[in-house]
This record gives structure tokens, C-alpha cells and sequence, in this order.
């Protein structure tokens, strides 16, 4: 898809959409490898070619039809005021995890974003993502947070994407384990895809939305006992 040429995003915008996407950002991200300390575990990812073709498919088979779609949605309710469709998809996430590890995370992370958002400026929606039940969920609460910063909804979404894919490079670091300079290629093979992904997510029907990858539930499902781990589950 070909985007025509529009005014650079405003200082203030971009600086608030990385400030989102960094690890520094106090929702534990980091301590997340989904699935991919499980799939090292099993041998199916052992160097930086693996972890690149699986992360890859990861993003379009998984983000992409889920998380992704749900932020891009949630992103113009929040702008509209629509908490109807706000809770909707929240509701959603929540329903379609498909393990209890990937549940624990996405409410996990969404409860820890919505206290940040709470500090940073307390008003209606904070409120209303707050109350969402049973937790607020990752996608819906960054979709908040990102409708606060005055971009448009691709420069948010890209932001979403790249934080996912830092957060996954680092765990690849950690658990295949790779060098810094495999890192660095397999975030550049992940970046290379993630304007296309962002493209398709914002483009896909509510109908078309799903959560549904067995062999990442599978794997989630033993890292929930793995005997040794680095990350959280």
C-alpha cells in the first residue's frame, strides 16, 4: 500500500509514540518471552535464523489478526468516545487468550498501563479504562494511551508493533541466546515487515479478527511449568 506524503508528525507526537514503545515504559513487557522461551526449550528456535522466520510469523499469523487489530480498532473509539465498542473489544482479548499464561500478560500489562495513564492524567477515559472488567487488556489500554498523543492512527500503530518486536528481540537475546549483532538483524528483519503488518491490521474486518495459534498456545502451555525460565509466566 502507497501512502502519499503528509507533514512530518509533530515533535511532541513522535516523542510521546517512543516513549510508548520503549522498554522503559512501566508495564513489564520485558519480562515476557511468549512462547519463544518454550519454542527454544523444544528446539524449534536455535540460532538468529530461526528466531527471525519465527518472530516474523508470529507478527503476521498472530499480532496482525489479534492484538494489532484490536489497537487500531480501540485507537478510534477511544477517539470518538465510544465505550461501547471500547469494552467490546476488551472483552474480546480477554475471551480469546488462549492460554493462561498470554491472559495473565495481557492484564498484567494492560492494569499497569492504565495506572501510569491515571498519573500522567486522571480524566473520564483513564476512568473508564480502568473500570473495564475483569482487567483492562494490553491493546485497548495502548490504544488510550496513544489516542492522547495527537498521531494518527498508522504512526500509533507502528509504535505498538515496534514495541512488541524490541521487547521480543531482547528475550531472543536472552533465551536461544544470540550476540548483539544477531539481535540487530533479526529487529531489522522484524522492522522490514512491520509497515506492511500495520497496513493489514488496520485494514482487517471485525470479522475477520481472530486469535488462533495452537502451537504458540501449546508452547505457552509448558512454559507455564517449564522446569528452568527466564521469563514470566
Amino acid at each position: 500500500m502507497r501512502h502519499r506524503d503528509t507533514a512530518p508528525l509533530p515533535a511532541p507526537s513522535l516523542l510521546k509514540l517512543m516513549w510508548l514503545a520503549s522498554p522503559a515504559l512501566p508495564v513489564g513487557g520485558f519480562s515476557y518471552s511468549e512462547g519463544l522461551e518454550a519454542a527454544v526449550e523444544a528446539g524449534l528456535v536455535t540460532d538468529d535464523t530461526t528466531a527471525s522466520a519465527w518472530l516474523v510469523d508470529q507478527l503476521h499469523l498472530a499480532l496482525v489478526r489479534c492484538d494489532l487489530a484490536v489497537a487500531a480498532k480501540a485507537f478510534g473509539a477511544w477517539r470518538r468516545g465510544d465505550l461501547d465498542t471500547v469494552a467490546e473489544l476488551n472483552d474480546w482479548v480477554a475471551r480469546t487468550r488462549e492460554t493462561h499464561e498470554m491472559r495473565l500478560q495481557t492484564e498484567q500489562m494492560g492494569r499497569s498501563l492504565a495506572v501510569w495513564l491515571t498519573h500522567e492524567d486522571a480524566d473520564d477515559h483513564a476512568a473508564a479504562l480502568t473500570a473495564l472488567a475483569p482487567a483492562p487488556t494490553w491493546p485497548v489500554a495502548f490504544a488510550l494511551a496513544a489516542s492522547r498523543t495527537g498521531a494518527p492512527v498508522r504512526d500509533a500503530m507502528v509504535s505498538f508493533t515496534f514495541g512488541w518486536a524490541e521487547n521480543m528481540v531482547q528475550a531472543a537475546l536472552k533465551a536461544v541466546p544470540l550476540g548483539q549483532v544477531a539481535g540487530q538483524r533479526l529487529l531489522s528483519a522484524l522492522v522490514d515487515a512491520i509497515p506492511g503488518a500495520v497496513d493489514a491490521a488496520i485494514a482487517l474486518p471485525g470479522s475477520e479478527r481472530q486469535a488462533f495459534t495452537p502451537m504458540l498456545a501449546i508452547l505457552s502451555a509448558r512454559h507455564e511449568v517449564q522446569y528452568s525460565r527466564l521469563f514470566r509466566s
